[in-house]
């Protein structure tokens, strides 16, 4: 298994917990890549992903960390579903091209559909919120961001998922009907949770 969160990812929830005392915020200095920060924090003996200063997350950042946290509290699931909108970012998918406008693009996240109750909750997270798992889900949305490509875990063509789990008593999406999902290149997830497909117009 590859990639920064297959790094002790049972312990990627909270904040970080270094096993030094070395500051890990020279991580960000030169983050060329997941391979490299994944290498950095190996060093450091670090259990989890430090925390992204809040003067580094911008708008676009926690547009992307707000999204994935609203889907999943689960690191691995928060990285896969983090490529998923980078990627329809990058296709400018139904026409929207920045990560502001691909979350709120309607009735394509559920927690953005406008009559949920729980959309103000993720529009008023910041980067100083402290709730439990949301700077987490900050680090890897900042990760996934500027990550290299040669880190996406399926192709720049995977632009949807679902989860069984959160539809229950509803029926399988029609878009998804007689369509087999592409398994990620890394991480292991559970079907009913999460199932992501390609080439879906």
């Amino acid at each position: 298994m590859t990639g920064v969160l297959a790094f002790h990812t049972n312990l990627l929830m909270g904040d970080t917990a270094p096993l030094t005392d070395e500051d890990p915020s020279f991580v960000y200095s030169e983050l060329d890549s997941l391979q490299t920060v994944r290498a950095q924090l190996v060093q450091l003996g670090a259990r989890r992903l430090p925390p992204v200063p809040p003067e580094a997350i911008d708008s676009e950042t926690l547009w992307l960390a707000r999204v994935i946290y609203s889907e999943t509290k689960r690191p691995e699931e928060m990285e896969l579903v983090a490529w998923v909108v980078r990627n329809r970012v990058e296709t400018r998918f139904r026409g929207k091209a920045t990560y502001r406008d691909v979350v709120l693009d309607p009735f394509q996240f559920s927690a953005f559909i406008p009559y949920n109750p729980r959309r103000q909750y993720y529009m008023r997270l910041t980067p100083h919120s402290r709730a439990p798992g949301w700077q987490q889900a900050l680090s890897i949305a900042y990760y996934v961001r500027f990550a290299d490509t040669t880190h996406r875990p399926f192709s720049i063509r995977t632009r949807h998922f679902y989860s069984e789990q959160s539809m229950t008593g509803r029926l399988l999406p029609v878009w998804a009907e007689g369509v087999h999902p592409v398994q990620p290149m890394r991480y292991r997830v559970d079907a009913q949770r999460f199932r992501f497909y390609e080439d879906i117009s």
